[in-house]
């Protein structure tokens, strides 16, 4: 004969249960949190990655794309995180079910995209030296020229204190020294308004020699690591969400 279950047994079945749902509602907001680190990462990748690309070409392209993909997994991580303690506070499997499915998938792209951005930075190492000392050679008209190519250089120059590619002497035989007549732009000189920037003397004292290659490659490799290491962390902190949504929707059963 089949015996009752004793009302301890249910007391701590039930206070089991109502922890699950506690600890998940908790987990919850540090699902919804990720997705705010997200979009910080999404914001600062696509802002980094348009300036970076508008001097070392399409090679860092794959700062844009992350960052935008960034963008759009935080926005739909905070929308899961708030969904998920929805779903918990209602006892619904349903949105449950969907939830850690969603929040499975946001999970397997943030490592995805973690591990190309630090694959695709080799690429950029080698391919943009080249790409951006023949666009300058090209394509860089002068300091106060209005085109969005001269204007992102010049702020380069004088932000991070450089001249040129590689250094002073990519300007020798451009376009730029065609049209002007001078051997490198005002953006190189160390104290533009000075009767000493005059576009030929090269003096160490007058014009900043080294170029700005090795300083941007060290910012995108900075921002590639801060959108690797970000999206990893998102992913770590959402697995427990993950794991609990997807205990409390076994429990539901």
């Amino acid at each position: 004969m089949s015996r009752a279950p004793s009302l301890s047994g249910m007391a701590e079945s039930h206070t089991s249960y109502s922890s699950l749902k506690k600890l998940l509602s908790l987990l919850s907001g540090l699902v919804a949190v990720s997705g705010v680190i997200l979009v910080g990462l999404g914001i600062g990748g696509k802002c980094g990655g348009t300036s970076l690309t508008s001097v070392l070409g399409v090679s860092t392209a794959h700062l844009l794309h992350v960052g935008f993909l960034c963008l759009v997994m935080g926005c739909a991580t905070i929308l899961l995180g708030c969904a998920t303690c929805y779903g918990a506070i209602k006892e619904s499997r349903g949105l449950l079910l969907f939830c850690v499915l969603s929040m499975i998938v946001v999970l397997v792209v943030e490592v995805t995209a973690a591990t190309v951005v630090l694959l695709f930075f080799p690429i950029v190492r080698d391919v943009a030296l080249e790409h951006s000392f023949v666009t300058l050679r090209r394509n860089y008209r002068g300091y106060n020229e209005p085109d969005d190519y001269s204007t992102q250089w010049n702020l380069v120059m004088e932000k991070l204190k450089c001249c040129g590619v590689k250094n002073y002497t990519d300007f020798s035989g451009s376009s730029f020294e065609v049209t002007t007549g001078h051997t490198y732009p005002r953006g190189c000189c160390k104290s533009i308004g000075t009767v000493a920037c005059d576009g030929h003397n090269v003096s160490t004292y007058v014009i900043h020699q080294k170029g700005c290659f090795q300083k941007l490659l060290k910012i995108t490799k900075t921002q590639s690591f801060t959108l690797s290491g970000g999206s990893l962390g998102a992913a770590v902190i959402q697995l427990p969400g993950i794991l609990a949504t997807l205990l409390l929707f076994i429990k539901l059963g």
